[in-house]
Parts: C-alpha cells; sequence; structure tokens
C-alpha cells in the first residue's frame, strides 16, 4: 500500500533536512533531539524516577516508568537510533504510553553509545541492566512480576542478543522487536528498494555499523543475529516490520529461523509505515494501533507467564 499520508508528509518534511549520516555524531544527535517537541507528551504516570545502575563499564542512567501501583509485569525497553543516537529523552514519550497501555513498569537505560564507546560496550549495558531488573524484581514490581525485553531498530538488535545471552539464567516471558538491525547485508531487495528517500538510508546503515564496530566484525552474530547458529530456546517473539524500510527483509528472515528454531513468533508488517513509526503514536493512527495491539500482547504474555510459575 502506498505511505500513510502522516508518514508521508514526515518524510517530505525529512527529505528537505540533513541526512542522519550527515556530519558528526554529536550533530546527529542534537537533529534528533530537535523532534521531540513534534512527537507530543506521552501519559501521566504513577511514579516516573532516574536512578544510576551499575554495569561493568560504570553506572548509566536509567529512567523508570511505573503507570499504577499495581503492574503486570516489567518491560526493559532499548531504545533504536543505529548504536549512535538516541537518549532517554528521544523516547520517554513512547516509554510512557508503553507503560500505559500495557501496565507494566518500562525501564529505560541510556546505554553507552558509539563511536565514544563502541561494540560491545552497549549490549554490555543492555545485559547488566537486565540482571539488575531481575535482582530487583520486587522494588520495580512484585517479586514474580515476568520480564519482557523491547527495543527498536538497533534497540530491538541489542534486546534480541541480550535474549540469546540470557537463556537459561533469566526468565524472560516475551522479545518484542521492532524493525531490529538482523544482519549487515546492504544488498537486499527491501535496501535496493527502499534505500534513498526515506528517514533511514542505505549509506545511514553503512554509516552506523561503520561507528558501532570494525567492518572484520560485522557478521559477529552478537552484531547480526541473523548469523547466530543456534537461536534453540529464545523467548517467544514478537517483530514488527515497517513495509517501507531497508531493514524489512532481514527483520522477516529473523523471525523465519526465530520459527524454525522452535521459537514461537508473531510476525506483522506496518503497511504504509516507514522505519521509526514506532514514537509517532500521537501523531498516526496506525501507529497507535499498533501500540495498543502490542501492549495487550504483552499483557497476555506476562499473565500467561504467572500462571506458568503457579502450576
Amino acid at each position: 500500500m502506498s505511505l500513510d499520508p502522516v508518514i508521508a508528509a514526515i518524510v517530505e518534511k525529512s527529505n528537505e533536512s540533513p541526512a542522519l549520516s550527515d556530519g558528526t555524531p554529536a550533530e546527529s544527535r542534537s537533529r534528533l533531539a530537535l523532534g521531540r517537541a513534534g512527537i507530543g507528551s506521552g501519559p501521566d504516570m504513577h511514579s516516573v524516577s532516574d536512578q544510576r545502575v551499575s554495569c561493568r563499564g560504570g553506572a548509566i542512567r536509567t529512567r523508570i516508568f511505573t503507570p499504577s501501583d499495581d503492574v503486570d509485569g516489567i518491560i526493559l525497553f532499548l531504545h533504536g537510533g543505529g548504536w549512535v543516537l538516541g537518549a532517554i529523552e528521544d523516547f520517554d514519550t513512547y516509554a510512557r504510553a508503553l507503560a500505559a497501555y500495557s501496565n507494566c513498569t518500562v525501564v529505560l537505560p541510556d546505554y553507552r553509545l558509539a563511536p565514544e564507546h563502541r561494540f560491545p560496550a552497549g549490549l554490555q549495558d543492555a545485559k547488566d541492566v537486565l540482571h539488575w531488573i531481575a535482582d530487583n524484581r520486587g522494588a520495580l514490581a512484585a517479586e514474580n512480576a515476568p520480564l519482557v525485553i523491547a527495543g527498536d531498530s538497533a534497540g530491538g538488535n541489542l534486546a534480541t542478543v541480550v535474549a540469546r545471552h540470557t537463556i537459561g539464567d533469566i526468565d524472560i516471558a516475551l522479545q518484542v522487536l521492532y524493525y531490529p538491525v538482523a544482519d549487515c547485508n546492504f544488498e537486499t531487495v527491501s535496501y535496493k528498494t527502499h534505500g534513498t528517500g526515506l528517514p533511514l538510508k542505505s549509506r545511514d546503515m553503512e554509516w552506523f555499523f561503520s561507528h558501532y564496530a570494525p567492518r572484520d566484525q560485522w557478521m559477529n552474530s552478537d552484531i547480526a543475529p541473523l548469523r547466530s547458529t543456534d537461536l534453540s530456546g529464545m523467548p517467544p517473539a514478537i517483530i514488527v516490520v515497517a513495509e517501507y524500510d531497508v531493514l524489512h527483509d532481514e527483520g522477516v528472515a529473523y523471525g523465519e529461523k526465530l520459527r524454525n528454531a522452535g521459537c514461537v513468533v508473531t510476525q506483522r508488517t506496518g503497511h504504509g509505515l516507514t522505519h521509526g513509526f514506532i514514537r509517532l503514536h500521537n501523531l498516526c493512527e496506525p501507529t497507535l494501533t499498533e501500540l495498543r495491539t502490542v501492549a495487550q500482547e504483552i499483557r497476555q504474555a506476562c499473565a500467561g507467564n504467572l500462571a506458568d510459575r503457579a502450576i
């Protein structure tokens, strides 16, 4: 289908501005920050607090969104931005909405970014914050609260790699991956079809990869999880790709690979949508519908996980 009208207007406007990969990482971070006001605000929370979470690379700022005094679970959300861009403030609105609709505490860490902190710094932070959540579950929700790990784009990449690393160690009820970076192949059909003229360009992805890790490491399964040789034992997954996105094909392929490894996978496409759409729920009805859908799926996964524990 054609681009959603709201998305089409955003794309037209974005094409008047520099690409994500134009300039330095600091300049691109500043441009991303300028867009915060345009996405609107999120709902009020029962409580919001910033904490310093000790990780192996040092303490990192982490924001905790609690929507009610009786939450259903805990979501670790890892933001996108190609491992180079993004901050808590860029995803505050989305984290509030996700918390409100899912009735889960959302934990949003300011993990270290490249190129100042290259691979595996961000991955280490994500793993360490997950362990911190598991150790402090009772303070964030209830002692038996289910854990969900989620992320978009590079955050989806980190989320699924962390899920693989913690098999048999931490019980994860669900992984939610929005248009995840799953591979380093810039020759897929979706790269060739959608590599120009959209908010995320093929040259942007090559720029992100070059900042994140040396080229000879790109096929490492901790960077390109589609290259993983063993995905057995992974938690159930929800993978949502955007129709107009260079990452479309690898997201679909990763879902198929998880399914072939025995993982329960729910996979769907955001038709008429582009990369980065999840933050636009205040502006775009299909994005709001997707938010409500995934929030309900998270609630169901949390309820099922609690029932299993009670048996």
